[in-house]
């Protein structure tokens, strides 16, 4: 059946038309984290209902067959996820605008957990049942004398009753599955065999960060010539080629496409440096999505004469016009280490710089880039992120879906804004307790899966408390982690809570970031211990679910009561996951950061729960960190806090875990803490009681459900692609 399903919607698509127009946008980014397609397929080309019923009418289940669809491996968390909505909203917007990324063979990884750890397995998802359309277009990639070839893949992608555009993927054609052997291990060195295996290669080591390089050149390289070859087929001027194409780099791993675009125009098509710059200048555009200094690409420029060495020259002239044109060292694109800083090519080289947020396009222009805002103040602007509500609320949740539409009619389907209508029910105790028989409905749903799925047996009457992004120290697991020490000690001490409550996570961890991994392992140890004490366990849970992906998010978000959106203050650019639970009726307890900020002004003080230190704050104590934050002081001299951090090494604990990661983590709280997780832990305690308590008023808790969801609207993709457009890309 699901065979038939992926083949007659393949048909239904390749009927649409292709969307046209004189001026179309590249989005390129080294993950598009799409999900599974079927649903979301049927539901933009207008069929799901009818499909639904017809099949229903012959005794089969939609939802069950969606089940079988293999989820495509090729994106990580939010970066990934925001490229799948913004290609859905370009297409519903009725935009020219195509895709370019990688054909990633196994993704990120598999995630298994064996012996309370991560353990990470190859994620096969390429068969004849997926959704990839092999063409006939192939490019040569060189790495200096080293040349690959390259073949397209293409994805249809249908905008919500609109026409088609796609998600170009680049495969290379001499791919060599069998170099995995076990686990996720591989020959990093065999280029022209293993460029499309992996999603963000173990970079641990130098081989690991070289093929990252050689990645990201094979992605842009195919990329720039099939804009190229687009343009001349459309009898387009490549002198004039910002006024027909845009080209939104990604977060900074597309970043080469600057230098390879200038190459190809000096050396192939017979432009003047100053000419090829110029119009490279004017079409490439730059969306930032991180404050954390690490995740701002430096490249040893050794490395990139190994990988790439026809871009040297290139770079080093942008870099020397630079130089001679500012005096300030921090805006070089070559350091005094020999390191380049992808970023900064991009700022120089590009007419529009944007963050995902408010609050983090504040931070970049007042601190972090704060000397590139200075000489390019008019580049600089705002696109707070958005998520296409096809997906995570006609897709996930139909009952909700059908009870919005019930009550306001469908237009919220194409202008979220009018899920605004919703708040005149906000008294009506009939509505309030459909949105809340909904949820219950979803809970139940939920339970049984995690019980197939996790073998853990949850209360649908408990509150569901969800925690689910990449595993990061910034996001704070850990910090959650203290928060479930400490009320398990409380139930061991008597105290026990009115209702029950269930914690559930899902992460992965990068397989090098070891803290990250220890964090996991932490919870995985706790998760056993609180789950088999028969003291404890009627009042609490925890779940780590395994492999978290976006199929297991469109379970876990309809039935969520409580989104943990607790990163440290500052860090998180925007965050989308606090979007899709606020959308389903989940009330946000968080800091004051990211899209969460965004979140507190449209719901007010009394339907979200904010806690801990604000971001100018947490900047200022960061800025001497040494000197003016002190996390062994906070826990030396706080009985709770010193409480919950010993017992990540109490015997108890370590009986069950691995001493090593348990005692690193140990330390790592206790004497650098580097996200302030101890700083905001009393606030974090006493907020989160609160919003415990809080669920009991049925009435209110039913009306901040209604409020969240009817206030979501302006976090639709559909209004920031609109944003995108207007201000950056004039299609």
């Amino acid at each position: 059946m699901y065979r038939a399903l992926l083949l007659f919607t393949k048909k239904e698509l390749s009927d649409r038309p292709q969307i046209k127009g004189k001026k179309k946008i590249y989005y390129i980014s080294a993950e598009f984290l799409i999900g599974k397609l079927l649903s979301n397929n049927l539901i933009n080309l207008g069929i799901y209902d009818e499909l639904k019923e017809g099949l229903a009418a012959i005794g089969k289940d939609l939802s069950k067959i969606e089940e079988i669809e293999q989820e495509p491996s090729l994106g990580n968390g939010g970066l990934g996820r925001l490229a799948a909505c913004f290609i859905d909203s370009i297409a519903t917007l009725n935009l020219p605008g195509d895709g370019i990324g990688l054909n990633y063979h196994y993704g990120l990884f598999q995630q298994v957990f064996k012996k309370n750890k991560q353990t990470a397995e190859k994620n096969a998802w390429i068969d004849e049942n997926c959704w990839l359309n092999k063409t006939n277009t192939k490019f040569k990639v060189y790495f200096g004398k080293t040349a690959v070839t390259s073949r397209l893949y293409d994805i249809d992608v249908v905008g919500y009753h609109k026409g088609i555009n796609k998600l170009h993927l680049f495969d290379l054609e001499s791919i060599d599955e069998s170099l995995v052997q076990k686990g996720i291990d591989f020959d990093k060195e065999k280029i022209k065999k293993n460029l499309t295996l992996f999603l963000y290669p173990d970079d641990s080591d130098d081989a690991g960060r070289i093929l990252r390089i050689y990645q990201q050149y094979f992605m842009v390289s195919s990329g720039a010539q099939l804009i190229i070859k687009e343009m001349k087929e459309k009898g387009y001027d490549l002198h004039k080629l910002y006024k027909h194409a845009v080209i939104q780099i990604n977060d900074t791993h597309p970043t080469m496409v600057i230098p390879e675009l200038i190459r190809i125009f000096t050396e192939q098509e017979g432009f003047s440096m100053d000419e090829a710059i110029k119009v490279v200048s004017k079409t490439c555009a730059y969306t930032n999505h991180t404050i954390l200094a690490e995740a701002l690409e430096k490249w040893p420029i050794a490395f990139l004469k190994k990988a790439v060495p026809q871009l040297i020259p290139i770079i080093e002239e942008l870099n020397r016009r630079v130089m001679a044109k500012y005096k300030n060292p921090k805006v070089w694109i070559i350091d005094e280490e020999q390191r380049v800083h992808m970023a900064h090519i991009d700022i120089h080289y590009g007419f529009s710089v944007n963050g995902v947020a408010a609050l983090h396009t504040e931070i970049l222009k007042n601190t972090e880039l704060n000397d590139f805002y200075k000489i390019y103040p008019k580049k600089f602007n705002n696109k707070t992120n958005g998520i296409t509500f096809r997906r995570w609320l006609l897709s996930c949740n139909h009952d909700l879906a059908d009870c919005i539409t019930d009550l306001i009619g469908d237009g919220f389907k194409e202008d979220a804004n009018e899920l605004q209508k919703l708040l005149q029910y906000k008294e009506d105790p009939k509505v309030l307790k459909r949105i809340e028989a909904i949820k219950k409905q979803k809970k139940l749903e939920l339970c049984a899966y995690i019980k197939k799925a996790e073998g853990v047996e949850l209360d649908p009457e408990s509150i569901f408390d969800i925690q689910i992004k990449r595993m990061h120290e910034y996001k704070r697991q850990q910090m959650n982690a203290l928060y479930i020490i400490h009320k398990y000690l409380e139930i061991k001490k008597g105290k026990k809570p009115g209702r029950p409550i269930s914690f559930i996570f899902g992460a992965k961890a990068a397989p090098a970031y070891v803290i990250a991994q220890d964090i996991i392992h932490l919870l995985l140890v706790l998760q056993k211990i609180v789950n088999n004490d028969p003291e404890v366990n009627k009042y609490m849970k925890i779940v780590f679910v395994e492999n978290y992906n976006v199929s297991y998010a469109e379970k876990l978000i309809p039935a969520c009561d409580i989104s943990e959106q607790i990163s440290l203050a500052s860090q998180e650019a925007s965050g989308t996951g606090n979007m899709k639970f606020m959308l389903n009726g989940a009330v946000t307890l968080g800091t004051d950061d990211g899209a969460n900020v965004e979140i507190h002004d449209l719901v007010g003080d009394d339907n979200i729960f904010i806690f801990g230190k604000k971001s100018d704050e947490v900047l200022r104590l960061r800025e001497n960190y040494n000197a003016d934050y002190h996390a062994d002081q906070i826990y030396a001299n706080d009985a709770v806090v010193k409480e919950a951090v010993d017992f990540i090494i109490d015997p108890k604990v370590l009986k069950i875990g691995d001493k090593v990661c348990l005692k690193r983590l140990y330390n790592e709280i206790v004497s650098k803490d580097w996200f302030m997780g101890l700083l905001d832990l009393r606030d974090y305690i006493k907020v989160k009681d609160q919003a415990f308590k809080a669920f009991e008023s049925r009435k209110k808790w039913r009306q901040m459900m209604l409020v969240n969801i009817a206030m979501a609207g302006y976090f639709s993709s559909d209004r920031t692609i609109a944003d995108y457009n207007r201000d950056i890309w004039k299609l």
